[in-house]
C-alpha cells in the first residue's frame, strides 16, 4: 500500500468563496439557490463577494440546499493541525 501525502493548500478560501463554488459544480444559478433557501437573490450575491457575512443559520439553510455540512460553508480554510500548533 502506498503512503498518501496530505494535499498542499494552493489558496485561500472564504465562507462566499465556498458557497459560489458549490452552487457552480451543482450548476444552480444564484436565482435557483435563491428559490431553495428563500434567501434573495441580491444577499447570495452578497455574500458570494464577501459583502455580507454567512452566519451560521444562513449555513445551515444554505447546506441543506448545496448538500453539503454547514462548516463546509463556515469554515472552508480551516486545518486541524494549524489550530492545534497555535
Amino acid at each position: 500500500m502506498s503512503e498518501y501525502r496530505k494535499a498542499v493548500k494552493k489558496m485561500d478560501v472564504s465562507a462566499g468563496d465556498s458557497v459560489r463554488i458549490l452552487r457552480e459544480l451543482q450548476e444552480m444559478s444564484q436565482n435557483d439557490l435563491a428559490a431553495a433557501t428563500g434567501i434573495a437573490q441580491s444577499t447570495i450575491s452578497a455574500i458570494e463577494n464577501n459583502r455580507v457575512r454567512l452566519g451560521v443559520e444562513r449555513a445551515k439553510v444554505l447546506a441543506r440546499a448545496l448538500r453539503c455540512h454547514p462548516a463546509v460553508l463556515v469554515f472552508p480554510g480551516w486545518d486541524l493541525e494549524e489550530e492545534t500548533a497555535a
